[in-house]
């Protein structure tokens, strides 16, 4: 981490909202040779660094609690560039502090992970989201045990164990 990067922000990947996840996902894994790495039905990430989401699902993540329930729908809201930091507070005041304009304030998604939205000069959708090591070191705080975590981010239990063993979490330290 350098001077002008102090809060931590990495660079995650593009997410790109489509209309039919089953047509997108024939073209990258059939035409273009892709592999998934994570099918969270709704969204399914490719070991390249890149992401599909289901349109309609992530206008319904967009809209939560705006009132606005219909504004994207049948639309693609185009695509968003994720990064993760683990200080969304710090990240949200700075950006508050800049007046950039906010899609919404730091919300839990539906999997646990705590994420804000912006939009950048032109428009563009940027998401900021803890990273799921975070949320996986939360959940096991709060007393959660690794099938429950995995069962509440979708999350394999391998790949749960493997970050709570990097937490220096075990089931025996959290709940011995």
């Amino acid at each position: 981490m350098d001077e002008r990067n102090a809060i931590g922000v990495r660079y995650q990947g593009v997410l790109i909202t489509v209309r039919d996840m089953a047509a997108s996902r024939r073209f990258y894994e059939q035409l273009l040779g892709q592999e998934v790495e994570f099918d969270f039905g709704e969204d399914v990430s490719f070991r390249a660094g890149f992401a599909l989401h289901d349109a309609e699902h992530f206008a319904a993540l967009l809209e939560e609690g705006t009132g606005d329930a219909v504004a994207h729908r049948g639309m693609c809201p185009g695509m968003e560039l994720y990064f993760e930091c683990e200080d969304l507070e710090e990240i949200a005041r700075l950006l508050r502090r800049e007046d950039v304009r906010f899609v919404h304030e730091i919300r839990e998604q539906p999997w646990a992970q705590r994420v804000l939205r912006v939009k950048d000069p032109d428009g563009w959708i940027v998401e900021i989201g803890e990273p799921m090591s975070l949320v996986v070191r939360r959940l096991a705080e709060r007393g959660h045990d690794l099938v429950a975590i995995a069962r509440r981010t979708s999350l394999p239990e391998g790949t749960v164990a493997t970050m709570l063993a990097r937490a220096g979490l075990t089931q025996e330290r959290l709940f011995g």
